[in-house]
């Protein structure tokens, strides 16, 4: 299982509760692009980057069928959500938050 200790501070700041093996799940899921600071971040100015979470997170690993403009408005209210981090959020919160907002916490850590 990997370890997700390192961003549990973050996303308890942030999240409703913690589920550490939904946390687990996601920090084994991003794997190597955690080691790269650039690709630890999500930056919710980049629109190319947003898509990317809508297309990768939302409708590839969550398996999400909304439709475009519900799944962006989510990804809107994270981005608010998570102002107070500055220019550059935390992906592994970010991606937390996301599975939260779509109830899909359990299923990651099953």
């Amino acid at each position: 299982m990997a370890d997700a200790s390192k961003y549990e501070d973050n996303v308890k700041k942030h999240a409703s509760g913690y589920n550490q093996k939904a946390a687990e799940k996601i920090v084994g899921h991003l794997g190597i692009a955690l080691r790269n600071r650039d690709s630890s971040l999500v930056s919710c100015s980049d629109q190319g980057e947003l898509d990317r979470v809508r297309e990768k997170w939302l409708r590839g690993k969550l398996g999400l069928a909304q439709t475009t403009p519900e799944l962006d408005a989510a990804i809107a209210t994270i981005c608010e959500k998570m102002k107070s981090e500055g220019g550059n959020k935390s992906r592994v919160t970010f991606y937390y938050l996301l599975a939260e907002h779509f109830g899909k916490l359990d299923a990651l850590a099953s």
